[in-house]
C-alpha cells in the first residue's frame, strides 16, 4: 500500500522536476561552461579561455565598485525594511483604528510595477519641481531646494535604497501580520496580566514565536538586495556610466558587459559569481539566524 502511495506521488513529481531540470539546471550548466571560454554572444566562434575571465574579474574596478553597492544593500535593506515591517505588523494587529486601511495602503506599492514605482519617485526628486525639494523649500532649507538627488553621485544610490525599502515595506508587513495572526491570544493575554508593556511583549513574545518567519524575510530581502536591477536602470535610465557608476549594482553591470560590450562570456563569469554569492548569503543567514523553534 505504502509502495503504491510512494508511486502515485512521484508520477505527478515527474513532470515539474523535468521542467525544473531543462529550464533551470541545465541553463546554469551551461552558463557555467560559457564562463570559461571567449565568446561574443552571437558568433559561432566559441574558444576555450580557461579561468581568465575570473582573473579579469579580480582586477576590474568597476566589477567590485557594483559589489560594494550590492553589499550595502544587503546590509541595510534587511534591518530597515524588516525592522519596520515588524513594528508596523506588530502595531496593526493591536486593534489599532483604521488598521485595515493601513495594511492596504502600506502593501499597495508592493502591486505596483517597478517601472512605475520607480517613474514616480523620480518625479519626486526631481530638484525643480519634485515633491522632496518642495517639502525642503516649505521648511525653509536653501541650501537643499533645488538639489538633484538623482544627478549627485553621492546621494543617488541612497535614494534608490529608500525606494525599494519604501515598496518592500507592505510585503514583508502583511508576511509577519499572517504570523502574528497565528499566534495564540492567550500569550499576550498572560503577557498583559503580568504588567508587560507593548515593547515587552514585541521582543519578549512576538519575535520568538515569529522567528521562523522573520528568517524568510531575511533570505527573500537579501536576495532582493542581489538584484535591484529594475530599479537601478528606470531610475537612472540605464546611464549608469554617466552618473559615475555610483549607483551600479552587480546585475547592471552583468547587462551592460553582456548586451550593449558584447563579451557575453565576461558577463555569464560574474552572473555564475553572483550565483554563488547569492547561495553562500542565503546559506550564512539560514545558519546565522537558527535557534531552537518555539511551537504553539
Amino acid at each position: 500500500m505504502k509502495q503504491g502511495k510512494n508511486t502515485f506521488i512521484l508520477s505527478f513529481l515527474v513532470a515539474p522536476v523535468l521542467l525544473y531540470l531543462v529550464f533551470v539546471i541545465v541553463p546554469y550548466l551551461g552558463s557555467m561552461i560559457f564562463a570559461f571560454t571567449r565568446w561574443k554572444g552571437l558568433s559561432a566562434n566559441i574558444r576555450f579561455n580557461g579561468i581568465n575571465n575570473f582573473i579579469k574579474l579580480w582586477d576590474d574596478e568597476n566589477f567590485w565598485n557594483a559589489l560594494s553597492h550590492n553589499a550595502i544593500a544587503v546590509v541595510l535593506l534587511p534591518i530597515v525594511t524588516i525592522s519596520i515591517a515588524l513594528v508596523f505588523a506588530f502595531w496593526f494587529t493591536q486593534g489599532v483604528r483604521g488598521s485595515r486601511f493601513f495594511r492596504i495602503a502600506f502593501f499597495f506599492p508592493q502591486v505596483m510595477s517597478v517601472v512605475i514605482i520607480a517613474v514616480l519617485w523620480s518625479f519626486i526628486y526631481n530638484p525643480q519641481f519634485g515633491v522632496l525639494n518642495g517639502i525642503i523649500k516649505l521648511l525653509g532649507i536653501k541650501a537643499w531646494e533645488s538639489f538633484p538627488w538623482l544627478g549627485d553621485s553621492a546621494t543617488i544610490f541612497w535614494c534608490i535604497l529608500v525606494v525599494v525599502v519604501w515598496q518592500s515595506i507592505g510585503f514583508y508587513m502583511v508576511l509577519f501580520i499572517a504570523g502574528m495572526m497565528g499566534i495564540p491570544t492567550e500569550y499576550y493575554e498572560a503577557a498583559k496580566l503580568d504588567g508587560a508593556s507593548l515593547p515587552v511583549v514585541f521582543f519578549q513574545v512576538t519575535i520568538p514565536l515569529l522567528w521562523e518567519t522573520v528568517r524568510t524575510g531575511l533570505v527573500f530581502i537579501a536576495i532582493a538586495a542581489m538584484d535591484l536591477y529594475a530599479m537601478v536602470m528606470v531610475i537612472t535610465s540605464g546611464r549608469i556610466a554617466a552618473t559615475s557608476r555610483a549607483a551600479d549594482v552587480l546585475s547592471t553591470y552583468i547587462y551592460e558587459t553582456a548586451f550593449e560590450n558584447g563579451d557575453f562570456s565576461y558577463g555569464i563569469a560574474m552572473a555564475v559569481v553572483m550565483m554563488f554569492i547569492i547561495l553562500g548569503l542565503s546559506f550564512f543567514t539560514l545558519t546565522s539566524t537558527r535557534k531552537e523553534v518555539l511551537e504553539y
